[in-house]
């Protein structure tokens, strides 16, 4: 659907027209079909063709006509004009953590700030801290947010890159004459960022199946177009390109290809090192006694061949997974998970309805649901106050009821706040059958009042209602570092409660990270691993922590959307008094 795109242009252009001074009443107007557009299910491209558009609040006659330029044409002439009027380095600023539009509009107003570099002048010469409303504090936190953002550099995340290398993939295996199509690379191996795609194809004619590649009518740029290989690019959403590299390689060397094309690079050292003490020599091409092939039409031929188990992809990062004799442990599967236990309905800030999430995980052969809306505290989010949540736990029991074989539980996401208290009290929790506990504002260090987030988290997994840390260190890829944690004392304190720790599926978060995972089973606490869905479609994201736990050594043991429902009670019921 195009909703996505839409709702981010009519973003962009409130974001931009309050940077350029606009009418508030303006502004808000694009604002409020941003959200409109962002939270409806139906396809807005149909919505339009049916000229439903003005159906929807907020959606007047002069943002219809706007939406459909967009649809028809995929620009917005309102959009391409303040692009245009506005220095061109003004709107990456909005990426900054810390530089909303009032800020940015302030600076380019009072100091001509037009761009990074002049953003970075101003603050270090203290020039923008003096600005009203701003200050030595939030000046600080701009300044590391321009760190993390540099050092995040221009990688795209696993859940933007992982469909357009299936998409690719497909087409591929759609071409007469190719045999066989593999995605390869980082993206295999389910790194939470990619530099480019690696596609692997098996076929005879490569010259001919590399010209139909470099023909995608998605492709942007061809950089290469070879026998063997072929590189092009694809556009992604703020003029940025992802690479993708395609390899054509007969079938003897598919295995070997297939493994060296995974990586990653320290992973294959230790392979060609175990090969030359073998006084063997592995390539791309296979493995090899002199000029004699051993091996290369299978991955496991190969690690067979140097005295290794056959490793799964997800491990193949030099983390001493070729250290034992023993075979690797048999991980997670997306086959292994019963349920989801974290997602937001209409309740909150989601879209779809108690109803239409229970019937959307029932669908993918779940058994079991947890519907967590935001509590109180989260207003941005439409948090639900005690009287709405107690109406709402009723609505989710009535649901419950009309489901055959599933089993709906009564679940929220809990803010803890500054000094470790809950957002909602006792009484209400226990009304739960599953709580989600969360940080979502004030994540900085702490001090006095407020407690640092280490000791928020511990204060949070005392209490005996909560069942799960969410989205543990707050982070967002590529946008918000993690917030500042001894995940040491974090991971005691939930092995000591007995409290479980969140793998988010959400592409965007990945939290806890693959580290972070083996650092817990390591002490010996349960992940759950949920997708913090707003959406049907947002159920799909499952797939994504189970590559992360993978990464961190996870099997289905570990990990409590693992159990059935009877037992999954059985575990809750452990903490509660």
């Amino acid at each position: 659907m195009l909703n996505p795109k839409i709702a981010n242009a009519l973003s962009r252009t409130a974001d931009l027209l309050e940077i350029d001074g606009a009418d508030g009443f303006r502004i808000n107007s694009y604002r409020r079909a941003g959200r409109t557009i962002k939270d409806t299910t139906e396809d807005i491209a149909v919505l339009a063709a049916e000229n439903r558009l003005m159906d929807l609040p907020g959606i007047g006659k002069g943002t219809a006509a706007r939406i459909q330029q967009l649809i028809e044409t995929g620009t917005m002439d309102v959009l391409d004009e303040l692009e245009a009027k506005l220095p061109q380095g003004l709107p990456a600023l909005l990426e900054i953590p810390g530089m909303g539009p009032k800020k940015v509009a302030l600076a380019f107003r009072e100091l001509n700030v037009a761009g990074l570099d002049d953003l970075k002048r101003v603050i270090e010469s203290g020039k923008l801290a003096a600005l009203p409303g701003l200050g030595a504090i939030s000046v600080k936190k701009i300044a590391e947010g321009i760190a993390f953002l540099e050092s995040s550099g221009d990688r795209t995340p696993l859940g933007v890159a992982w469909p357009i290398a299936e998409e690719l993939a497909q087409r591929l295996r759609e071409l007469d004459g190719v045999d066989r199509v593999e995605i390869a690379g980082s993206i295999r191996r389910g790194a939470e960022t990619i530099g480019d795609v690696d596609l692997l194809c098996e076929a005879e004619d490569g010259k001919a199946v590399i010209g139909a590649f470099a023909s995608f009518d998605v492709v942007k740029r061809v950089l290469a177009e070879g026998k063997t290989k072929g590189s092009v690019t694809v556009s992604l959403e703020k003029n940025r390109e992802l690479q993708i590299d395609l390899r054509v390689v007969d079938g003897e060397s598919f295995g070997a290809a297939l493994q060296y094309f995974t990586g990653s690079k320290e992973h294959n050292v230790r392979l060609r090192e175990a090969a030359v003490r073998k006084k063997w020599r592995l390539n791309e091409y296979g493995l090899f006694d002199g000029k004699k092939s051993i091996a290369g039409r299978d991955e496991d031929e190969i690690y067979a061949k140097l005295g290794f188990p056959s490793v799964p992809s997800e491990l193949r990062e030099d983390r001493g997974e070729l250290n034992s004799e023993d075979a690797p442990p048999e991980l997670i599967t997306l086959d292994d998970i019963r349920g989801d236990l974290h997602v937001h309905t209409t309740a909150s800030d989601g879209r779809n309805s108690i109803a239409e999430m229970a019937q959307a995980a029932k669908a993918r052969g779940y058994k079991f649901l947890a519907i967590c809306d935001h509590s109180k505290s989260a207003v941005i989010a439409n948090g639900l106050s005690i009287e709405r949540m107690e109406k709402h736990i009723r609505a989710i029991r009535e649901v419950g009821k009309e489901i055959r074989g599933f089993e709906l539980l009564v679940g929220c996401e809990c803010d803890i706040l500054s000094n470790g208290s809950l957002d909602y009290p006792d009484d209400v929790l226990a009304q739960c059958d599953w709580v989600v506990a969360s940080i979502h504002s004030a994540m900085g260090k702490g001090g006095a009042p407020k407690l640092s987030p280490t000791e928020r988290t511990i204060a949070a997994m005392e209490n005996h209602y909560v069942c799960a840390i969410g989205h543990p260190t707050g982070r967002l890829i590529n946008r918000r570092a993690p917030m500042e944690m001894d995940m040491g004392s974090v991971v005691e304190a939930a092995a000591r409660t007995g409290t479980f720790l969140e793998i988010n599926a959400s592409w965007q978060r990945l939290d806890l990270k693959d580290l972070h995972v083996r650092q817990a089973l390591d002490a010996g606490v349960t992940l759950t691993i949920n997708t913090d869905a707003h959406s049907i479609e947002g159920l799909a994201a499952m797939r994504y922590g189970i590559k992360t736990a993978r990464r961190g050594g996870a099997r289905r043991a570990d990990v409590v959307n693992g159990l059935t429902p009877a037992a999954l009670r059985k575990r809750i019921a452990a903490k509660r008094p």
